[in-house]
């Protein structure tokens, strides 16, 4: 497929600010021009807003500024105007109670920073994990064409002589720890080989998935999504993406055009193939909605069922994102679904191409990075969607991190009100928990905790691990980092915070695991539920003021993506009058 352009030269949107010699064209303009912007540059060259989530306290963004003077170089080689615009960057590392919190909050106001000023076409300068989600759902609103650049993942980490994978060396050590395996000092050690350079996780966490699934949805060039961030062929892809948002604008190619259905179809399996983050399907169906697309977790669950996760990297697996660019990175993954019938090849991307025309010629370079189809790392990866009474409206399991042997699983529910009390009890011998149990936490979900904190991949009681037990299952209305592995049950919905089966598991009861099965059951009489949940009164407090109390009223349950009410749909580009 090939995209139809449209006629050109056409006003443009920024010519409503700069094109003209009204009181209102010479306001805009004159001010402008303190920069030293020679006039011709108003005559109606495509101006381009580089939306930069640049930020010292993003650690994961620190080198954008740099990357976005290749950016402009791009925009200014092929005839653009740029103009760099901070935009709201959302810190996995340090924003709290939760990043997830603050990534509507940063669609909102990317949406309305596009809506409101002069940018004819938008350059998504993304790294960190809710970056790249919230600047694509702020586009996806206004509809302004958009290319999304990512600023690549860290260089491998090492510590004497194995691979280091971000957030997942993490999780591993800190549970070694407990069990006794490893010292503190060692731990303390271990920090620096973690993060070695510039860029986002190194692992196949959600930074990664989800500049995966930008360049798979077709909103990046591809090759995008794995090029190291010190690698200078990256800040050759900051340049090129420069220079094609200029030629999208001309031609009006603009995110409605590129976000169809096949586009999320060909996400959701591609995600399957990388063994992607389980934040993914919170993220896609956020996207979804902005665009008006009708895409549930069922839509997840039955695409992503038969695809086998043939990238072997942390924490499915044993590399990190350095040797998956080397091994041809993500063109490959698309070549082999498309071979396999399991792309839609004409699904169009912001090259103006159908997606096969992308990847048709790709190469693998190593064959235990990218796996051959008779050596996946599991035939069945995607993401497992769970229902029964325990999840009427779905939670979430990610086969290539789960234990074979506990995917079907019968145990006697050991329950933690919310994370306080997770953290109150854990480390206690008294607390009556084994191996067979199943941990259940409670109140972490959108509204609980608020935000929906990456908490649910509870690490394990100490007298567990002191007996070599490295996995049980764990079932929570909370999300887990895409770096994070072992059998945990996600996103259990309704969530117990409003009121949902989950919150009203008592400890003793039985819980049944069934992931063939697709089922997560409460094994208690449907009376019994009833009378429970009559009986539930809520533990969650709504907020009383500010954002977080406007977050309270609005977020929508973790299946539907967790966006607000109001965000729903694309409302376009359109502003009011200039009332100056």
């Amino acid at each position: 497929m090939t995209f139809k352009k449209a006629d050109w030269p056409r006003r443009l949107r920024s010519q409503e600010w700069y094109g003209g010699t009204s009181r209102d064209n010479i306001y805009h303009r004159g001010w402008l021009k303190n920069q030293g912007y020679p006039h011709d540059l108003f005559d109606g060259r495509p101006v381009i807003g580089i939306m930069n989530t640049w930020s010292e306290l993003t650690p994961c963004n620190g080198h954008l500024r740099d990357l976005a003077e290749k950016v402009k170089a791009g925009i200014w080689e092929a005839g653009g105007f740029p103009v760099e615009v901070p935009v709201f960057s959302a810190s996995e590392n340090t924003f709290r109670p939760s990043a997830m919190m603050f990534r509507n909050l940063a669609a909102l106001a990317v949406e309305e920073q596009m809506r409101g000023q002069p940018i004819d076409g938008a350059v998504l300068l993304v790294g960190c994990d809710k970056t790249t989600p919230s600047l694509m759902m702020g586009a996806a609103s206004t509809d302004i064409p958009s290319i999304v650049v990512t600023g690549g993942p860290m260089l491998n980490g090492w510590f004497r002589g194995e691979r280091v994978g971000s957030g997942t060396a993490l999780w591993q050590m800190s549970e070694d720890i407990k069990a006794g395996k490893m010292t503190q000092e060692d731990f303390l050690e271990a920090e620096q080989a973690m993060s070695r350079s510039s860029g986002t996780c190194n692992t196949m966490g959600t930074a990664s998935t989800m500049a995966s699934m930008a360049e798979a949805l077709g909103m990046a060039l591809s090759g995008n999504a794995a090029i190291p961030a010190v690698d200078a062929r990256r800040r050759v892809m900051a340049q090129l993406s420069g220079r094609r948002i200029v030629q999208m604008v001309k031609d009006d190619l603009k995110p409605s055009d590129i976000l169809t259905k096949e586009a999320f179809e060909n996400a959701i399996r591609c995600n399957g193939a990388i063994g992607g983050s389980t934040n993914a399907v919170i993220h896609i169906l956020a996207l979804a909605g902005r665009v008006g697309i009708d895409l549930t977790l069922d839509d997840w669950d039955r695409l992503g069922r038969e695809v086998p996760t043939i990238v072997n990297l942390m924490p499915s697996g044993q590399y990190l994102m350095e040797e998956f660019f080397y091994a041809g990175g993500l063109p490959v993954v698309l070549k082999r679904l498309g071979e396999a019938g399991m792309l839609h090849r004409e699904a169009l991307t912001v090259s103006g191409q159908g997606i096969w025309e992308e990847v048709r010629d790709a190469r693998n370079w190593n064959e235990d990075v990218i796996l051959p189809v008779g050596k996946a790392l599991t035939q069945s990866g995607g993401i497992a969607v769970l229902k029964g009474n325990l999840a009427p409206d779905g939670a979430v399991l990610k086969p290539s991190a789960a234990s074979p042997h506990l995917m079907k699983h019968r145990g006697r529910a050991v329950v933690f009100e919310d994370i306080d009390d997770y953290k109150a009890k854990i480390n206690d011998d008294a607390l009556d928990i084994d191996e067979t149990c199943v941990m259940v936490l409670k109140n972490c979900g959108p509204k609980g905790y608020p935000g929906m904190a990456e908490v649910g991949n509870m690490g394990l009681p100490p007298k567990v691990l002191k007996k070599g037990i490295t996995d049980m299952i764990r079932i929570s209305d909370a999300r887990m980092s895409g770096t994070a592995y072992g059998t945990v049950i996600l996103h259990t919905s309704p969530e117990a915070a409003a009121g949902g089966p989950l919150a009203v598991v008592r400890n003793g009861d039985m819980i049944e695991v069934d992931v063939a099965a697709r089922r997560l059951h409460l094994d208690i009489s449907e009376a019994e539920l009833k009378e429970r949940l009559a009986a539930w009164k809520p533990q969650v407090e709504r907020p009383l003021n500010g954002y977080a109390r406007m977050f309270f009223d609005h977020v929508e349950g973790a299946h539907t993506g967790a966006d607000f009410d109001f965000l729903k749909g694309c409302r376009g580009s359109e502003v009011g009058r200039d009332s100056h």
